[in-house]
């Protein structure tokens, strides 16, 4: 049985430990709240552009192409995935990197001849060199302060690339914040952009649009801002699903740590016990000598 002072050591380191992630998920808490803020703000307009977008694409298939909704075999592929700058969040970073791993091997087996990973987050960076691939940008702050401005930039080197014909396709790896206690892995296509109506209830054909000034320009100036929200929405995704991480990953260890405090006081108080009986029937049996 561990001595008294060794169990009061314990009890003491783990009340210190106990002290940290309480104030580590108070800390994730107000960064949740602001985090979830701006992406249920920014989330719905998303979908409702997305969704403008490819119905009026759907609906116009035929009459007008886009170059970033080509279609060619798969030869160059970039994976712009997000995960966090530290960790103490759970299995958020692990599950980045395990989904990355996933999407790079079923690329090879695709016949993908070259492969370029975009990290956005220090921990995916980390594990992106680890695993050969060149990390060309750092782009680790925009975590912790999401631009617009920055996120469409990174949309725009793609979108030229492509359309260059540089890199054939782009997959975007991130989590979906579903609530403060889900985070969904979500692996979706950047570009090509799909042409697919999104409201299936609704058949081409149906639809009467009057565009002005025309098709054409509408689609021009529709589809890159539509690119450049997607890649800044899923920022905001990750931010938010990466504080959700921290806080439930924080709360469990707090709760941990009450339940071994708990423990040990017993341990301690039964120690103490067991120590003061001795020393009582020591000293009655030194009476009787």
């Amino acid at each position: 049985m561990a001595s008294l002072k060794e169990v009061k050591n314990r009890i003491k380191s783990v009340t210190s430990t106990r002290k940290i992630t309480s104030a580590m998920k108070l800390v994730a808490s107000s960064k949740l709240h602001h985090a979830q803020v701006a992406i249920e703000s920014m989330l719905p307009y998303q979908k409702s552009l997305n969704k403008i977008m490819s119905t009026f694409l759907g609906e116009m298939k035929g009459e007008i192409e886009s170059v970033y909704a080509e279609q060619r075999k798969v030869q160059k592929a970039v994976i712009v995935a997000y995960s966090s700058n530290s960790s103490l969040c759970g299995a958020f970073n692990t599950n980045v990197v395990k989904e990355v791993t996933q999407t790079i091997d079923s690329l090879k087996s695709e016949g993908v001849e070259e492969i370029q990973v975009i990290p956005i987050g220090a921990k995916i960076a980390e594990k992106v060199r680890k695993m050969g691939f060149p990390v060309q940008a750092d782009n680790t702050h925009l975590l912790d302060r999401p631009n617009f401005n920055e996120a469409a930039s990174i949309a725009q080197v793609l979108m030229d690339a492509f359309k260059a014909k540089e890199i054939d396709k782009v997959i975007l790896i991130y989590h979906h914040f579903h609530n403060t206690a889900k985070q969904v892995m979500t692996t979706e296509t950047f570009l090509p952009v799909s042409l697919d109506v999104a409201d299936t209830s609704q058949q081409p054909g149906q639809a009467d649009y009057i565009v002005e000034p025309s098709k054409e320009e509408l689609v021009a100036t529709l589809i890159p801002r539509v690119l450049y929200l997607k890649i800044y929405t899923a920022l905001l995704d990750s931010c938010a699903s990466e504080h959700a991480a921290r806080v439930i990953a924080m709360q469990t260890a707090t709760d941990n740590a009450d339940e071994l405090l708990h423990d040990l006081t017993l341990t301690y108080n039964k120690t103490r016990q067991a120590a003061i009986t001795t020393e009582l029937l020591d000293i009655v049996g030194g009476s009787f000598q």
